[in-house]
């Protein structure tokens, strides 16, 4: 999944929801049931996602929706083997960029 968000050191949960297409509240649950994504939270408690935290989101957005693993699955797969796959998934997430680019460049022609 690419995902087009601009670059910046911090998003806004409304930001990150609409870049994967889900509710906020699921980013929100994802949030609690996972470790690896700790947003900072600002003096009124608003989440703000860095880009480190939207990769983690995205992995696991590639593990549960994509692939269809469980959440205990998932949470698993990322403790076991996190190195190794989310190594693959960067090198994925890499070409479907280039692949999108290409696409635009031939519709350009």
């Amino acid at each position: 999944m690419h995902l087009d968000l601009p670059e910046k050191r911090y998003y806004s949960i409304g930001e990150v929801a609409k870049a994967f297409g889900v509710n906020t509240s699921l980013i929100r649950f994802w949030e609690k049931e996972f470790d690896a994504i700790k947003p900072k939270k600002n003096a009124k408690g608003n989440r703000k996602f860095t880009p480190e935290d939207v990769k983690n989101l995205q992995f696991i957005y590639h593990l549960v929706k994509e692939r269809g693993f469980t959440l205990e699955g998932a949470k698993t797969h990322l403790k076991e083997d996190r190195k190794k796959s989310l190594n693959n998934f960067e090198i994925i997430s890499k070409l479907e960029g280039i692949k999108a680019q290409l696409i635009k460049i031939k519709s350009q022609l």
